[in-house]
C-alpha cells in the first residue's frame, strides 16, 4: 500500500557529532597480482556510511533555503546506500524518511532501513527505459503528490550532494602528506565531484580515475541490466563532473567479487561491489604509476553483501568465477568504440548528453 502519511520524528542533533572522521588504511593485499600498495578511506566505518555526509548536506541546505520545513517528510529513490545516510540525517535533523527501493533490494537492507524508522516503498518491475531507477522515480513522483510538504533531495542532480563531501576531502588532506592519483566509484557523481576540487587545490596535478560498472550509461556506454548496485546508473546524473576525470574504468561483477574476497582474506577490511571495483583499479594504478601515491574510497563494509558478493551459490547462479576475473583492463579508444563486458579502460571522457567532442583526451 502506498504511503499517504508519516509520523513525526524527534530531532537528535547530537548524532551529527558522529559524522565522518573515518580511518585511512594502507592496502597491500594482492589484487589481480602484486602491487606497491594504495590508501583506502574506510567510509563504511562512519555512522550512516559515506552517503550520510551527502544526506546531511542536502537536508541542511534545503532547510536554509526554506524548501524543507521543520518536521516535513523527506522522500527519495535509493538502491540502499543513500537510504542509510538519509535515515541517519532524518533522525539527526527530525524528519521522517520515505524511501523508494525496488524488488532487488536485499532483504537485509530492507530490514535495516525499516529498523531505523524508514517507511519503505518497493517497485516490482523496471521501466522499459531507465530500468529500476526510472521505475523508482515514477513511484517517487506519485508519493510527492500525496505527501504534503514532502521534500525530494534528488541526489542525482543536487549540487548539495557533492558539497557534502567537502569534509571527506578535508580529512584526506590531513591524513595524507601527498596524493598523485585518486580513484573514485561513480554513481550519482557526488563524492568524486565533491572531493576532487578541494584536493586539487592541495595537489594541482592530481589525477582522477572514475570507476563505473559494466552496463552503466554514465560515461556513454549502452545501458544494460546490472548485477552490481551502488555504482553505475541507467540515467545520466548531472552531478557527474565529467571535465574533472582523466580516465574511466568499467569493472564487471567477477572482478569486483574477486577483489572483495581477496580484501576480506588479506586485509580484513572489505566491502561491496563499489569497494571491490575501486580496489582493483587502485591496485592497477599503483602498478602503472610507479612511486605514485594512490588513494581511493571504500564506500561501505561487507555486511550488506554476505548473500551476494561473498556467497558461492550466488556467484555460481550468476555465472561469476572469481578465478577467471580479468587481471588488467582492455583499452578502448572512446566509450562508444566497443561495449565493455568486463574490465575496460578509456582516457577519452565526454558528457554523453552534451559533448560531441571529448572533454578529456589525456594520456596516462
Amino acid at each position: 500500500m502506498t504511503v499517504t502519511s508519516v509520523g513525526p520524528v524527534v530531532a537528535r542533533p547530537e548524532l551529527l557529532t558522529l559524522l565522518g572522521r573515518t580511518p585511512l588504511v594502507r592496502i597491500t593485499t594482492e589484487l589481480a597480482g602484486p602491487h606497491p600498495g594504495f590508501w583506502a578511506k574506510l567510509e563504511g566505518l562512519g555512522a550512516g556510511g559515506m552517503k550520510a555526509r551527502a544526506a546531511v548536506s542536502m537536508l541542511l541546505a534545503a532547510r536554509e533555503r526554506g524548501e524543507l520545513r521543520p518536521g516535513a517528510p523527506v522522500v527519495e529513490s535509493t538502491s540502499g546506500t543513500l537510504g542509510i545516510g538519509l535515515a541517519f540525517a532524518g533522525q539527526a535533523l527530525g524528519h521522517p524518511v520515505v524511501l523508494v527501493g525496488d524488488s532487488e533490494l536485499e532483504a537485509s537492507m530492507r530490514q535495516l532501513l525499516r529498523s531505523h524508522g524508514v517507511r519503505l516503498e518497493l517497485v516490482e518491475r523496471p521501466a522499459p527505459e531507465g530500468g529500476w531507477q526510472a521505475a523508482r522515480l515514477d513511484r517517487l513522483r506519485e508519493l510527492l503528490a500525496v505527501l504534503p510538504d514532502a521534500y525530494w533531495p534528488d541526489q542525482y542532480n543536487n549540487p548539495d550532494n557533492s558539497t557534502g563531501y567537502a569534509s571527506l576531502a578535508a580529512e584526506l588532506a590531513v591524513q595524507l602528506d601527498h596524493l598523485d592519483v585518486l580513484v573514485c566509484s561513480v554513481g550519482t557523481g557526488g563524492h568524486s565531484g565533491g572531493i576532487i576540487g578541494p584536493l586539487r587545490r592541495y595537489w594541482p596535478t592530481l589525477r582522477l580515475i572514475g570507476v563505473d560498472a559494466t552496463g552503466s550509461t554514465i560515461f556513454g556506454q549502452p545501458a544494460r541490466p546490472r548485477l552490481m548496485r551502488g555504482l553505475g546508473s541507467s540515467i545520466h546524473p548531472r552531478n557527474v563532473a565529467y571535465d574533472a576525470f582523466d580516465e574511466v574504468h568499467w569493472v564487471g561483477p567477477a572482478e569486483a567479487v574477486d577483489s572483495c574476497r581477496r580484501l576480506a582474506r588479506g586485509s580484513f577490511v572489505s566491502g561491496g561491489w563499489s569497494t571491490g571495483a575501486v580496489a582493483r583499479v587502485a591496485a592497477w594504478a599503483s602498478r602503472v604509476h610507479p612511486g605514485a601515491v594512490v588513494a581511493t574510497v571504500f564506500p561501505d563494509g561487507p555486511h550488506r553483501y554476505l548473500g551476494t558478493v561473498y556467497d558461492d551459490d550466488f556467484a555460481a547462479a550468476h555465472g561469476l568465477d572469481p578465478s577467471a576475473a580479468a587481471v588488467r583492463p582492455v583499452e578502448i579508444p572512446h566509450p562508444r568504440a566497443a561495449e565493455a563486458t568486463g574490465w575496460a579502460r578509456c582516457t577519452r571522457i565526454a558528457d554523453p548528453l552534451q559533448a560531441a567532442t571529448p572533454l578529456s583526451e589525456r594520456n596516462p
